[in-house]
């Protein structure tokens, strides 16, 4: 009788050493998830916010390059004797 009643305090001190695992699992995967999630709408923040200083700054060449091309030829005379 009491080597059954041994076991059995031993198997019920792994199913709850278990259980406790099964929670703690539980927990590290849910907060995982969320820095997931978390991690994905910073992405998405850093990507809308590199298509604007693309765009931005493809803007800025262009004008860049157009008033280079204007004063080139406006003063070429003057540069290029």
């Amino acid at each position: 009788m009491e080597a059954d009643d041994y076991t059995r305090k031993l198997l019920e001190e792994i199913r709850d050493t278990q259980r406790e695992h099964l929670a703690e699992y539980r927990r590290v995967a849910q907060q995982s998830m969320e820095l997931q999630q978390r991690g994905i709408a910073r992405q998405e923040q850093f990507r809308a916010i590199y298509k604007r200083v693309v765009v931005i700054g493809g803007v800025l060449v262009a004008v860049l390059l157009t008033l280079l091309g204007y004063l080139l030829i406006r003063w070429s005379h003057y540069l290029f004797r």
